[in-house]
């Protein structure tokens, strides 16, 4: 059986527990004692570590049976380490990448560097400034990493239907999705990403990946694209303030099929085509590999938290989360006092905006079939997924 698909079966909630990272964190230190420095196969880079995927990186990557390792993986993030980020056993960089010369500076001793995942973005939709993060992280490694063989670049499905915030005419394409669809005839960083990947490695002779997810289910409170956050905030602010969890979507999104990625399959994707010949210079979607409804998610978020669940109601416009939650951060930070959660304040922790965008989108669908043609068979059952989320940001005291 191989690492993926047992992964799939039976690893989904053995790897969302922080007894693991307590124990994996406890085995390293263990095998360093006893057996002095860990000699290491692959070394990784994750540039956005405490995002949604980079947090699953960090706690699968160093894995004793990950494919590639043993690794040892150095992890970037422009804040200081979170607390909740604590027992990834990682090397943690605080670095704004943004700014080309600290980048230099910092990431220039990692002489050891094999990998680089690059799973950040600045916040911004904006081409250039999301281009020179890219490029300041490939000029200070490919130069100083004799050893550098492959790079990771995770995207997303907008390359198929364009940016939330462009205004243009260019029609989107059909879905399902397939990876050979061209480029949309409009501005989008992903493409500017893209042509750095394509000119650094053909310079260099790496190989290279671009990953392009569905949805993402995860857990990081400094992800400003989390819908499961955003959900849960919402559903405890529901709870809260003893009102039932209304549905804020359109018709057509209660009832057309969805799909999403798990945080953690994302990884294992990414860790795939870093160590599979098969995988090289190529690009791919991700999902779960299934498809769901909003109004089966929606019952189950209710049931989640103990909340009377009030569907799409028929005649009824889309509600704007965003606008129904825009005076909530004073109700945020009791919720947070009184439960004593981690620190976190509402406009980072949930992104209501996204949820509106989410909530009348239809017919996004993603085709896996070029995957499965090259070897990855690494599957989720969303509805689990999305629990299972909703489990880990209980564990990490995130939500009550």
């Amino acid at each position: 059986m191989s690492w993926w698909w047992a992964r799939s079966l039976g690893g989904e909630k053995a790897c969302k527990k922080l007894v693991y990272l307590q124990n994996i964190s406890a085995y390293i230190a263990k095998e360093v004692a006893e057996n002095g420095a860990t000699s290491y196969q692959s070394v990784a880079l994750i540039v956005g570590v405490t995002g949604i995927v980079g947090s699953s990186l960090a706690e699968i990557l160093p894995l004793p049976d990950t494919p590639g390792g043993p690794w040892k993986v150095y992890g970037l993030a422009r804040r200081p380490r979170p607390a909740w980020n604590e027992n990834h056993p990682i090397h943690y960089i605080q670095c704004d990448v943004s700014n080309k010369d600290e980048t230099i500076a910092k990431l220039s001793p990692l002489t050891d560097i094999t990998h680089i995942f690059y799973v950040s973005w600045m916040g911004t939709e904006e081409c250039k400034v999301n281009a020179v993060m890219f490029q300041n992280i490939l000029d200070a490694a490919i130069p100083n990493a004799p050893n550098l063989k492959h790079i990771c670049l995770q995207t997303g499905i907008k390359h198929y239907f364009g940016l939330f915030e462009t205004d243009t005419k260019s029609e989107p394409h059909d879905s399902p999705f397939t990876e050979d669809l061209p480029r949309l005839n409009q501005p989008n960083f992903y493409h500017n990403l893209e042509d750095i990947l394509y000119e650094e490695t053909s310079k260099s002779g790496l190989t290279w990946s671009v990953h392009r997810p569905a949805l993402i289910f995860g857990v990081s409170p400094c992800s400003m694209m989390n819908i499961v956050s955003t959900l849960s905030v919402y559903a405890t602010i529901c709870k809260h303030e003893k009102t039932p969890l209304v549905y804020p979507g359109t018709k057509a999104s209660w009832n057309c099929y969805a799909d999403a990625v798990d945080a953690d399959l994302i990884a294992e994707h990414q860790i795939w085509t870093a160590v599979e010949p098969n995988a090289k210079n190529q690009v791919f979607n991700c999902n779960n590999g299934d498809v769901f409804k909003w109004k089966h998610i929606w019952k189950t978020l209710a049931e989640q938290f103990g909340l009377e669940m009030v569907g799409y109601e028929e005649g009824k416009e889309q509600l704007s989360l965003q606008e129904m939650m825009k005076d909530k951060g004073p109700v945020w930070d009791e919720i947070v006092k009184e439960n004593k959660l981690v620190p976190t304040k509402l406009e980072n922790i949930a992104a209501f905006w996204f949820a509106d965008i989410a909530f009348m989108s239809e017919n996004l669908l993603s085709s896996m079939n070029k995957n499965k043609e090259h070897g990855f068979v690494g599957f989720r059952n969303s509805q689990k997924s999305f629990v299972s989320c909703i489990d880990k940001m209980k564990d990490y005291k995130i939500i009550p």
